[in-house]
């Protein structure tokens, strides 16, 4: 290069106007090294740069460090002479191969620096893992309404770009091919492996500490067998937020990779090769000793297909995407166990048909305080949202959300709502109680969540709180009157669905809003 700059300028004054006469009207006009002096400059000096390259190579072969240096600084020097300097080698656009193609690939030397750089990224990437604190949520490094990852699924996702940039120069398809293959989806696979791992063992965990709960573990607890960390509350929580949030940092990260340029490229010549292979009969590899059905399996399995669609890391994504949605199920599958378990003792008690109101509190449901048995489940189910609310972007968060507030509504018609009779004043301590859940839910998920997520029990409490006799209409009843729903209600299908569209009721049947006010004990008096 300090030959160029310094010598470049006296060629293009010196050599180039007798080249210029010498070849404008010959075969050779059009050749950029024939015709341009800097072209030729480089052209005369790389027999000399080339012999120096090719032995040297062997002798840092068994050097890694200073053979994935020297070859980057060769790609580099490529780069410099194809776009600064302008060098096509004269191959037209072609283009010219470089040095580094002729080192790995004349002299064969590409086996030997892949084995190198697997090496190297496989250590950096068991640097990333092994720390503790590499799975703890990074809260910082996305916006705030995304889903956060952990910090190893951040770490892992800047050493695969940094690989994307170390192999990007390249100008062979098969190395490409290669190096996405062999280094960077084999460490995809291999931390999708270590979040299946941690999955797993918050499974096991879980179903040894049921077990040691119900007795059946109890001589396990007596040699000391115990869950390796908690999973209760949480602790547990955390843990699947963890996988949760890596594996769709990564997945939509994948998504993104397939519409960049350089990956869209190499997906299109890769499709044309794999088709060329069917359409022509031939089951040549397509790099290395990688087959098609090789490459399709690590990739996409629409590699070959004549009708298009499909991308690079279709299957990688793909599986990430599944323990995505796995992972959520669990979660959700956890949060509403532990709900509907701390909802038991709220079930158990029945002051619902024996409460009155005081004279001087009045009539008015929020003047009432949450039942005490309902502090507990309001606490933890607080508790858990705050943290998925920060934790969680809003989809997911809705997601599960709706699925334990329809796990509580379930719980609360089935085991309160049906189960016990309900004085004015029960019905509405019943209804406060349940519009505090709401209030927690609106909280964290957003406003009406909770009253959207229980709409049969919602449209159930218009009806339980219906007033009887000779009071004015319920303000959530339209101003219907008890005694004037039940005698509409009961009488035919077609009365009863009219007073609920009244009522403003959408989901409710008539036969479950007849089950409603029979639990009424002013109607079963």
């Amino acid at each position: 290069m300090g030959l160029l700059n310094n010598y470049d300028e006296f060629f293009a004054t010196y050599l180039q106007p007798i080249l210029r006469k010498r070849f404008r009207n010959s075969n050779l006009s059009m050749t950029s090294i024939y015709i341009d002096s800097t072209s030729a400059l480089i052209t005369a000096l790389l027999p000399m740069l080339r012999r120096k390259v090719f032995s040297v190579v062997p002798q840092i072969a068994k050097q890694p460090q200073l053979l994935s240096h020297f070859i980057h600084e060769l790609m580099s020097f490529d780069i410099s002479l194809r776009d600064e300097w302008g060098y096509d080698g004269g191959c037209g656009i072609d283009g010219w191969k470089g040095l580094t193609w002729e080192v790995l690939v004349k002299k064969d030397w590409f086996g030997r620096w892949l084995e190198v750089e697997k090496s190297f990224a496989l250590a950096r990437y068991q640097t990333i893992i092994e720390p503790p604190e590499s799975f703890e949520i990074d809260y910082d490094s996305v916006e705030p309404s995304a889903t956060k990852p952990t910090n190893a699924a951040i770490r892992v996702n800047d050493l695969l770009e940094t690989i994307t940039d170390r192999y990007r120069p390249l100008p062979s398809f098969s190395q490409k091919l290669r190096f996405l293959i062999d280094i960077q989806i084999a460490i995809f696979d291999l931390f999708h492996s270590r979040l299946v791992t941690s999955l797993d063992e918050y499974l096991r965990d879980t179903s040894s500490l049921m077990h040691t709960i119900q007795g059946v573990s109890a001589s396990a607890t007596r040699s000391g067998t115990k869950p390796k960390r908690s999973v209760q509350g949480l602790a547990g929580v955390e843990t699947l937020i963890r996988v949760y949030g890596s594996a769709e940092y990564l997945e939509k990260k994948m998504r993104d990779w397939s519409d960049d340029v350089f990956f869209l490229e190499l997906w299109e010549e890769l499709q044309d090769r794999a088709r060329a292979n069917t359409t022509q009969g031939q089951r040549k590899n397509l790099a290395g000793n990688m087959t098609v059905e090789h490459v399709a399996d690590k990739t996409s399995a629409a590699v070959g297909n004549e009708e298009g669609g499909g991308a690079l890391f279709d299957e990688t994504a793909g599986a990430y995407r599944r323990l995505r949605v796995r992972t959520e199920g669990i979660l959700t599958d956890t949060l509403t166990q532990q709900i509907r378990d701390s909802l038991r003792a709220y079930g158990r008690i029945n002051p619902w048909s024996a409460l009155t109101s005081p004279s001087s509190s009045g009539n008015d449901e929020m003047d009432l305080a949450i039942s005490a048995e309902l502090d507990a489940p309001i606490g933890l189910l607080s508790s858990y949202l705050s943290f998925l609310a920060n934790a969680l972007a809003q989809a997911p968060l809705r997601r599960i959300a709706r699925q334990v507030v329809l796990a509580m509504q379930t719980f609360l018609w089935d085991r309160v709502l049906m189960q016990y009779m309900f004085s004015d004043t029960g019905a509405k301590q019943f209804a406060r109680d349940v519009r505090g859940v709401w209030e927690v839910v609106d909280r964290f998920v957003g406003v009406r969540q909770g009253e959207t997520g229980m709409r049969r029990l919602a449209e159930g409490l218009v009806l339980l709180e219906l007033k009887g006799g000779d009071n004015d209409g319920d303000e959530h009843g339209a101003g219907l009157r008890l005694d004037d729903v039940e005698k509409r209600l009961f009488r035919d299908n077609e009365s009863g669905r009219e007073v609920l569209e009244e009522l403003g009721s959408e989901v409710l049947s008539e036969s479950e809003a007849r089950s409603v006010l029979e639990r009424r004990i002013d109607l079963n008096g």
